[in-house]
């Protein structure tokens, strides 16, 4: 920001034009001269906080109570961060609603700056790339990038499952030991289960450990463009020189290298270039390397040297710790009665997840709503109707169980008599078949089995019914009954 300001008595916004300035006698604007005092008075920080929860309140997270204002000079007020990816994040992200709330409060034109701790500079990268400028704050021309670390995606933050503790586990080894766990690491699964998230923890981590660390975090698309823009300005140097001289790439959506045959190779030769270095390599994709189509099959290879982990879609026990950690952070709190509610009414991912947190939370600050279930109800929107002809878990067990003379304890239960783990196996075939529900929920519900005993089940029952006849006659009774009931 410059430090270049206003001398004739008031002081203007960082990028305000001055003839552009409200007249003095515009009620609905600050004109007021700016502050002569060199600190903010702890009363009007208190008053800027409760305006940004009051005015902008999805924006306001937990960590916020850690920024301290440093100084107001000369209509410029510094506020310190805590670390330096929260500076950065603040002042690429909430530097306009922190102006606002000053201007609100002090009744001045105030700017707002984020500044590092502990020297209180207003900084660049701390010799990092993770925000797709250069050392010194410039944008660096066709390789300039917008993505932006987030200090909510931490691994304090992250949510533990039995959907994604591999892909966790793998990320924290990596993150302790670049370029020795695994490398690379390849992170795959479905929208919104957390890939980004556990990206930007792996980059956090290693900041927090080495500030000087060389981190190019960017999504496949921005560095397929880059590669373009520098090759149609005769800039490939440049381009080679920021992805082979750092020490961790990390790339998000690595599949939308497919079908770019140029950019799919210019990746190939920097990937070995880092590789042969023992730089890290993380990448994330929506699918696993070979199940990408029109990727060419020395990629293919590469990606599956180090680890390939999955991501899947949480239970309703991570679910409802998801929604736990979400309110926490944006300090909500929701009861269990209101966290259950969201987590049985959103079984999806974690992105959608957090829209019902900021939906509710918009909801409850516009109508100024007290937070019980009824209000949640409202602000969510009633769940709809039943559908009558959906197959239910229940319609499955009850017509599994009559069938073959047996009782749903006995399907829990841990016994492996063929007696009770036929129509064990025939039930989760049903519910996989039938329903919505994961591998996960269907073990679980079956005696806490875990997801590969529902694929075993799955895998024999169709392995049995291409066999034998007479059980494939059972299985197509019980298939066809489940699903007239539906319709009859």
């Amino acid at each position: 920001m410059s430090s270049t300001r206003e001398t004739l008595g008031k002081v203007l916004p960082s990028g305000v034009d001055k003839d552009k300035q409200a007249p003095p006698e515009d009620p609905g604007r600050p004109t007021v001269l700016a502050p002569t005092m060199k600190h903010l008075e702890p009363a009007h920080w208190r008053d800027m906080m409760s305006y940004l929860a009051e005015h902008h309140a999805t924006l306001c997270r937990q960590w916020f109570e850690k920024l301290e204002p440093e100084t107001l000079d000369g209509g410029l007020l510094r506020i310190r961060a805590a670390t330096s990816i929260q500076q950065r994040y603040l002042q690429r992200q909430c530097r306009e609603p922190f102006r606002e709330a000053a201007q609100a409060i002090t009744g001045a034109l105030v700017a707002v700056e984020f500044v590092n701790p502990p020297t209180g500079k207003a900084s660049s990268t701390n010799g990092t790339s993770t925000n797709g400028v250069s050392k010194n704050g410039e944008a660096d021309g066709p390789l300039e990038d917008h993505t932006v670390l987030s200090p909510d995606y931490s691994f304090e933050n992250f949510v533990r499952g039995p959907n994604n503790d591999l892909a966790y586990a793998a990320a924290k080894a990596v993150a302790d030991q670049p370029g020795e766990a695994y490398n690379p690491l390849f992170i795959h699964g479905g929208v919104g289960l957390g890939k980004t998230h556990l990206l930007q923890a792996i980059c956090q981590q290693v900041l927090n450990h080495n500030p000087e660390a060389q981190i190019v975090f960017v999504s496949c698309d921005a560095f397929s463009n880059q590669f373009i823009d520098c090759v149609q300005a005769g800039e490939m140097k440049a381009f080679q020189d920021r992805y082979r001289h750092v020490d961790i790439l990390v790339i998000d959506d690595i599949h939308f290298l497919a079908s770019r045959e140029r950019t799919q190779e210019e990746f190939f030769h920097t990937f070995n270039f880092l590789h042969g270095l023992g730089k890290q390599i993380v990448l994330s994709s929506d699918a696993a390397p070979h199940e990408i189509p029109d990727l060419e099959e020395r990629l293919v290879s590469r990606f599956s040297w180090g680890l390939v982990a999955g991501v899947s879609r949480p239970s309703f026990e991570t679910r409802l710790a998801i929604l736990q950690a979400k309110s926490e952070l944006r300090s909500m709190g929701l009861s269990q009665e209101i966290l259950s509610f969201i987590a049985k009414r959103v079984d999806t991912n974690a992105r959608e997840l957090e829209g019902a947190i900021n939906t509710l939370q918009g909801h409850l600050k516009l109508n100024h709503a007290e937070l019980n279930l009824d209000t949640v109800r409202k602000a969510l929107g009633e769940p709809p109707a039943p559908r009558t002809n959906r197959v239910t878990l229940d319609r499955i067990i009850d017509a599994v169980t009559t069938f073959y003379s047996v009782k749903l304890q006995d399907l829990q239960s841990k016994r492996r008599h063929k007696s009770v783990t036929e129509p064990r196996q025939i039930c989760m075939w049903l519910a996989r078949k039938h329903t919505q529900f994961s591998l996960e929920e269907i073990g679980g519900y079956f005696g806490g089995r875990d997801h590969t005993t529902v694929m075993h089940s799955i895998k024999t029952v169709d392995s049995r019914s291409s066999t034998e006849d007479n059980y494939a006659r059972i299985i197509d009774q019980l298939d066809s009954q489940v699903a007239d009931e539906v319709f009859a």
